[in-house]
């Protein structure tokens, strides 16, 4: 049986919404047998600081993983990185490698979460959209599109995750062409892109859904298109780094992806499935 690095990017800390310091989560790694672990921050947003690193929190994140890459140099590669969100300022200090994220939507000049809870999605929906979710999630992959704008190597972070509180179709038909043609015209624009998407775990790590994203019709899109994938645990928690990751593999191999793209101490590979 095939066997692979053992590496996840999508990590936070306590410096946002994860539960651990970086050193905790450095030794958990490094007892875990990763050859490298990568941190992303929640970047800072102004108009919510409720999940995000703070302005002052975001400079001292950068000061202490830099110091952590020193510290445990030759025991494992530590990444200092970025969960850029859509809406955040720009990038102005140098990061190892960044995530690009959609949290939110703007309707109505203000700026709403798509991720907190399922209650506040509905009124979202409700107030905002007129009750159309086909409009709502369009509004989302709009806003993703976008980012292929980016540079190379930018990680695409859970792609579909406007689909977070649909459970079993419960707000939304998934399989509805107005869902499935904004998000395919969304994807085909990043996939023109040197990017990677994640196989994104987190969500079912935190009891939200059963399955990565992203959804199985779009990984075999991206299989079809010649496109990245790495896995991610998107833990915030130390005890999460790796979770799923089997769940993950078996996934990439059934949508016909016939590599993995993981960080090594010699940077990114590409390894065969």
């Amino acid at each position: 049986m095939k066997t692979y690095p053992k590496s996840n990017l999508h990590t936070h800390t306590a410096f946002c919404d994860g539960k651990d310091t970086p050193r905790e989560i450095v030794l958990a790694a490094i007892d875990g047998g990763m050859e490298s672990v990568g941190f992303s921050g929640h970047s800072y947003t102004a108009f919510d600081e409720s999940f995000a690193m703070s302005y002052e929190g975001d400079a001292l994140y950068y000061e202490e993983i830099r110091a952590l890459q020193r510290e445990f140099d030759g025991k494992i590669k530590i990444l200092l990185g970025l969960e850029q969100d859509a809406f955040s300022e720009p990038v102005t200090k140098e990061y190892d490698f960044l995530i690009h994220s959609v949290h939110y939507v703007h309707a109505n000049g203000e700026y709403h979460s798509v991720d907190e809870s399922r209650p506040l999605v509905e009124q979202l929906v409700r107030e905002h959209f007129g009750g159309d979710y086909y409009r709502f999630a369009s509004d989302y992959y709009r806003t993703l599109a976008d980012l292929v704008k980016q540079n190379p190597n930018t990680v695409i972070g859970h792609f579909d995750l406007v689909t977070k509180f649909n459970e079993d179709g419960v707000l939304f038909d998934e399989s509805d062409p107005r869902y499935l043609a904004p998000a395919m015209e969304a994807l085909d624009a990043l996939l023109e892109q040197d990017v990677i998407f994640e196989i994104n775990t987190g969500a079912i790590a935190r009891g939200y859904r059963r399955m990565p994203y992203p959804a199985s019709i779009f990984l075999h899109r991206i299989a079809q298109k010649r496109g990245r994938v790495t896995f991610s645990s998107d833990a915030h928690a130390k005890e999460n780094l790796m979770f799923g990751f089997d769940q993950a593999l078996h996934l990439a191999r059934a949508g016909g992806l016939g590599s993995i793209t993981l960080y090594t101490k010699n940077g990114w590979q590409d390894f065969p499935l």
